[in-house]
C-alpha cells in the first residue's frame, strides 16, 4: 500500500508516504529533542481517552496513508525520495532520521532474531542519509516480515505513543488547549518532527506565539490555533513550495472554523481531494 505523502504535488496528488517523524530537520533528531515534563494525561480532557484515541488516529492517517484504517501501514514500506531514505511502519519512521534505527535496536534488545536484527549495522551507517548501502535488496521483505509479528505493531505503538503522540498532547495541554487543539499539535508533530528549529512542532509553536497569545497566557484558542495553522502552512510551504496543504486547508482549519474546538463527531473533511467521513 502506498501511502499519500509530503512531497504530493500541488496539480497531481500521488499516493506516498508523508513526513517521516524527523523529516523536518536536516539532521538526525531522537525523541529526546523536545524534552516534555511526563505527567500523567488526564484521559477526561486529552486524546488519550481510547475512542479519541482512536480518532486522531484515524484523522492523521486520512492525510499520511490515504486511509482510515491506519492499522493497515504497518508493514509498509517505501524510498518515496524526499531525502530521507526508507520510510515504514504506521506513523513513517525513516532510515534517515534515526527514529526508525531506534526503534529498531529497542525492539531487538527484547527479541534480538527478529527479521530486522542483522539489518542494524547498516541503519546506524546510513542514519543521517538518503543512502540504501547494506539495505538493499533484503530490508523492504525484512520490514514486512517483521511486521506481521504483534510484538512488533506493539513496538511501532509504542515508539510513536512515546515519541510523538504522548509530548505533542502535553505541549498541548500546557498551552491551554481542547482536543482540537490537541491533535493539530500531533499532525504537527506527526509531519514536521519534534524540535526546534523552524519547520519542527517546537518552531512552530513558538512563531506562532509570537502571533497570538495561547489560552494558557490568556488567549482565545481559536485565535491562537489560527494562528498555528497560519504559521505551520509557511513551514510547508517554505520547505516545498509545490506541497499540498489540504491536511490543514480542508481538515484542521475546517474543523476550527466550524467551532468544533473538541472534535466532537460526526467529521466530515478533505485531503488531497479525498473525502473523509467519520459519523
Amino acid at each position: 500500500m502506498k501511502r499519500t505523502g509530503v512531497l504530493l504535488l500541488a496539480v497531481v496528488p500521488l499516493l506516498a508516504t508523508t513526513a517521516c517523524l524527523s523529516v523536518a530537520s536536516d539532521t538526525p533528531r531522537g525523541p529526546e529533542v523536545t524534552r516534555v515534563e511526563e505527567s500523567p494525561l488526564d484521559a477526561e480532557s486529552t486524546l488519550v481517552d481510547p475512542p479519541k484515541k482512536e480518532l486522531a488516529h484515524r484523522i492523521v492517517a486520512s492525510a499520511e496513508n490515504g486511509t482510515l484504517d491506519w492499522r493497515s501501514a504497518y508493514g509498509y514500506v517505501e524510498d518515496i525520495g524526499d531525502g530521507q531514505g526508507y520510510t515504514a511502519g504506521i506513523i513513517g519512521f525513516c532510515t534517515g532520521t534515526h527514529d526508525l534505527l531506534a526503534l529498531v535496536e529497542e525492539y531487538t534488545q527484547e527479541h534480538p532474531d527478529n527479521a530486522l536484527a542483522p539489518y542494524i549495522p547498516a541503519l546506524r551507517a546510513v542514519d543521517g542519509t538518503d543512502s540504501h548501502e547494506g539495505l538493499d535488496p533484503g530490508f523492504p521483505a525484512a520490514w514486512k516480515k517483521e511486521s506481521k509479528v504483534a510484538a512488533f505493531r506493539a513496538a511501532q505503538d509504542a515508539k510513536r505513543d512515546k515519541g510523538y503522540f504522548e509530548p505533542a498532547l502535553r505541549l498541548a495541554v500546557e498551552d491551554g488547549l481542547g482536543l482540537l487543539g490537541q491533535f493539530v499539535y500531533y499532525d504537527a508533530m506527526v509531519y514536521h518532527g519534534p524540535g526546534e528549529d523552524w519547520f519542527s512542532l517546537g518552531g512552530i509553536r513558538a512563531a506562532a506565539k509570537k502571533e497570538a497569545a495561547s489560552p494558557a497566557a490568556g488567549g482565545d484558542e481559536k485565535t491562537y490555533l489560527r494562528a498555528f495553522l497560519d504559521v505551520r502552512r509557511k513551514a510547508m510551504l517554505d520547505k516545498w513550495p509545490d506541497v499540498d496543504t489540504s491536511r490543514v486547508d480542508t481538515a484542521q482549519r475546517r474543523f476550527l472554523d466550524a467551532g468544533n474546538l473538541d472534535l466532537h463527531t460526526p467529521l466530515e473533511w478533505k485531503v488531497y481531494g479525498t473525502t473523509f467521513k467519520v459519523p
